[in-house]
């Protein structure tokens, strides 16, 4: 029997289950629909078997090339391969870049087969507006008539062409852009300006507040007096951040903490430990916790908790060291959400958690896997909000110096003032136009 999933909506928010990634984009607009439903395009209540293998097969690759990537040679050129066919072309010089890819093709080859006819019709019945944080059940409602609004969210600060219908200049599909770059890349593949709106990234709710922004700013409040033990960040900007966020409290409300997100493949999982290995006498006095997010991903928790016995720090599990854990991915993101009000710093491949930096977050950037990661990297580096890793090996050295020398608050408050925060609201207010 369906669930009433395709009832009594506001807008349609939809999402695939291949990763963290689109699922967190579209997590953050739920309050777009009634009762904060996403739909998931391949996996919803009724999908027809045939759609749904299709689906499965997509993810599974993406998920074991992820994976193979880490085999030594054979598993980095199997990658290579991989992410050559969702590359990220450079944007200089600037010439037209409309013509579909190859990727592109293969896809509406399936959509013409009949892939995701039955989700559109069923959205069909109630034309509301349409938002995907996911490129293929965009091209879907177009293809199969959808009546509606289509919109699509993009998750990175670049895009690569498979993201653009096969014919954009008639193509009724609206973009929302995360970034100037990405507004000015979907103009060289061929979108109508009309169609491009610059929100910025949905960041979170529960982080955020009202558009006037008040959990963020107690929240960054905190987060500075962590970060700037030695006030040499405060000497150089006390007016600014004054005028900014008003009085800092006298002390934070919690430890210094720093945040290890591992990706949704279970990814760098190795370099997480080194972290705490190298924090291990810090973290034994309470003089700094970390939160190690293992996800959805039970195999990743019974890592993580291996490692820490090993490391001596079983009696410290739920203190100073916190696995974030939970079974279903809609607690995950609730969860991750309310963690990251309490954290200082926050570790992680550049994937779309780099918009997380307008949160009043410094980013410490792990390694790329694929190319828009790549691209996502650059602009953290580029806007002065993230900083590359160095050894994790000696995390606790250098990572400390740059705490006592105020950098990293530095990188915090940038992040606030320069990155987009209100992309939620402005997304909003564009759907329900």
């Amino acid at each position: 029997m369906e669930q009433n999933i395709f009832l009594n909506q506001k807008a349609w928010v939809i999402t695939v289950d291949m990763g963290y990634g689109h699922q967190r984009t579209s997590d953050n607009l739920k309050h777009l629909s009634s009762d904060e439903k996403v739909i998931c395009a391949n996996n919803y209540d009724g999908m027809p078997a045939k759609d749904r293998k299709l689906w499965q097969n997509s993810r599974k690759f993406y998920e074991a090339v992820s994976a193979f990537k880490r085999v030594p040679l054979v598993g980095s050129f199997a990658f290579a391969v991989f992410d050559f066919f969702q590359r990220v072309p450079q944007f200089y010089p600037k010439r037209d870049l409309s013509r579909p890819d190859f990727t592109l093709k293969q896809i509406y080859l399936l959509i013409k087969k009949g892939w995701g006819k039955d989700l559109i019709e069923k959205l069909k019945k109630n034309p509301l507006p349409l938002v995907s944080t996911f490129f293929t059940p965009a091209f879907m409602a177009e293809f199969f008539g959808y009546p509606g609004e289509i919109f699509c969210t993009v998750c990175d600060t670049d895009m690569s062409r498979t993201w653009v219908s096969l014919n954009p200049e008639k193509s009724k599909i609206k973009y929302f852009a995360p970034t100037k770059r990405v507004v000015e890349r979907l103009k060289l593949y061929g979108v109508k300006p009309e169609n491009i709106f610059f929100t910025g990234y949905p960041l979170p709710l529960e982080n955020i507040g009202a558009d006037d922004k008040n959990i963020l700013k107690d929240d960054l409040k905190c987060r500075l007096l962590n970060l700037d033990p030695q006030k040499k960040f405060f000497e150089r900007y006390q007016s600014l951040v004054i005028e900014k966020l008003g009085n800092l409290p006298e002390k934070a409300d919690h430890p210094l903490t720093l945040m290890f997100a591992v990706g949704g493949a279970g990814a760098q999982k190795e370099i997480a430990v080194s972290v705490v290995k190298s924090f291990r006498e810090k973290v034994r006095t309470g003089e700094f916790k970390i939160i190690l997010v293992a996800g959805i991903k039970k195999a990743v928790k019974e890592y993580f908790e291996e490692a820490i016995k090993n490391l001596g720090l079983a009696d410290q599990l739920g203190k100073s060291v916190e696995i974030l854990f939970v079974s279903t991915m809609k607690d995950y993101f609730k969860t991750f959400n309310l963690a990251l009000r309490k954290t200082d710093i926050l570790w992680t491949k550049p994937s779309e958690l780099s918009f997380y930096a307008a949160l009043g977050l410094p980013i410490i950037i792990a390694p790329t896997i694929g190319s828009h990661e790549e691209f996502n990297e650059r602009w953290l580096l580029k806007s002065d909000f993230g900083i590359l890793q160095k050894s994790p090996k000696f995390a606790s050295e250098w990572i400390f110096d740059m705490i006592n020398e105020g950098h990293l608050a530095d990188r915090a408050f940038n992040g606030f003032i320069n990155g987009e925060s209100l992309g939620a609201f402005n997304i909003q207010k564009i759907v329900e136009k």
